[in-house]
């Protein structure tokens, strides 16, 4: 018998036998048995070395014939029997639609990003910019550039969290405008955020990691004008139009002059409440002209270059916008919290 003979055959039979499969699976075993590797189709053509050069063409076109239409005929088969068993499968199952459906609980992002970037958004329209940087810091950065002696409080243990490599876990967003001033020069606007961490006793009020937000502004010939102007934007902006602020003299080492910001009571309008003691007024951030020292820590000249800083805790805001009144609530992952800031 001869090779196309043979190819003819095994068409006949191809078609006689794909008719009487009756699942997909079987339907792919059976396909290997014609088309694989090992197949009768790859069988047969083993016989071309025998062939005459003139006919192998021949028969290498009728084989790629054989191989369309079987790979058509187990395209068409393959739906039907899909078809079949789908339709198999759905005439056993059973749906009750009179069953309530499942409630699916779409998660939201946290309040405190949410806080977040409402204060973000403030600033970068007043062409803020914002900057990152690492949690690990030097002692440079962290204090001795922001002018904190070396005998201040905030460096000893009880305060600060030192690593054996003689780094430690920044207090304070500060550090990352220091690393800001040095590696680029003024005019600097920038915004910073970000996790600082304390060795605190955690409280409804106190948080051993919590997250700051810092503005540093530097040119020349700022003044507190342009800092109370940023300040009275950012009130309103953030609590209401009819907000205000006032500003009492305070002490930060990287500041001078300084100042605690208070506003108007978000929660009585100023009226006077047991939320604000019956003063009408709530400290919400501190601030100040930067200090000329950190300005030769950094190697700017404090004679050419002023500027001013404002930093806040996000969870303070928080606190003060949602009213709520134990700062753990924010880290608990109580989703009867988390839930209501949808």
């Amino acid at each position: 018998m001869s090779i196309f003979e043979n190819l003819d055959l095994i068409q006949q039979k191809f078609h006689s036998e794909i008719e009487t499969i009756t699942s997909s699976e079987a339907l792919f075993q059976w396909k290997a048995k014609f088309m694989g590797k090992a197949g009768e189709l790859s069988e047969v053509l083993k016989g071309l070395k025998d062939v005459s050069p003139q006919d192998r063409p021949k028969i290498g076109a009728r084989a790629n014939e054989l191989r369309d239409d079987f790979e058509k005929k187990f395209s068409e088969r393959l739906k039907s029997i899909e078809g079949q068993e789908i339709a198999k499968k759905l005439a056993a199952e059973s749906l009750d639609i009179t069953l309530p459906g499942r409630v699916r609980h779409v998660g939201t992002v946290h309040p405190l990003t949410q806080v977040t970037d409402r204060i973000l958004d403030i600033f970068y329209r007043l062409g803020f910019t914002l900057i990152t940087g690492p949690e690990v810091e030097t002692e440079f950065c962290n204090f001795d550039a922001l002018n904190v002696p070396k005998d201040h409080p905030a460096r000893d243990m009880q305060d600060t969290l030192f690593l054996k490599n003689g780094h430690l876990l920044r207090t304070q967003t500060s550090s990352m405008q220091i690393r800001a001033m040095l590696s680029q020069k003024p005019p600097l606007r920038l915004v910073t955020t970000g996790a600082v961490y304390r060795s605190e006793s955690v409280d409804a009020t106190h948080a051993a990691a919590f997250h700051q937000l810092e503005c540093l502004c530097v040119d020349k010939n700022i003044t507190m004008q342009e800092l109370k102007g940023t300040l009275e934007f950012f009130a309103k902006e953030m609590f209401g139009h009819k907000t205000q602020i006032r500003l009492r003299g305070s002490f930060f080492p990287f500041t001078e002059p300084s100042v605690e910001v208070d506003c108007s009571c978000v929660f009585c309008a100023g009226k006077g409440c047991r939320i604000c003691k019956h003063s009408g007024w709530i400290e919400i951030l501190g601030a100040g002209m930067v200090n000329p020292a950190v300005f030769e820590a950094v190697g700017y000249e404090s004679s050419d270059y002023s500027g001013f800083a404002l930093g806040m805790g996000i969870e303070r805001i928080a606190m003060l916008l949602h009213g709520v009144n134990d700062v753990r609530l924010f880290t608990e992952n109580d989703i009867r919290f988390l839930e209501q800031f949808t």
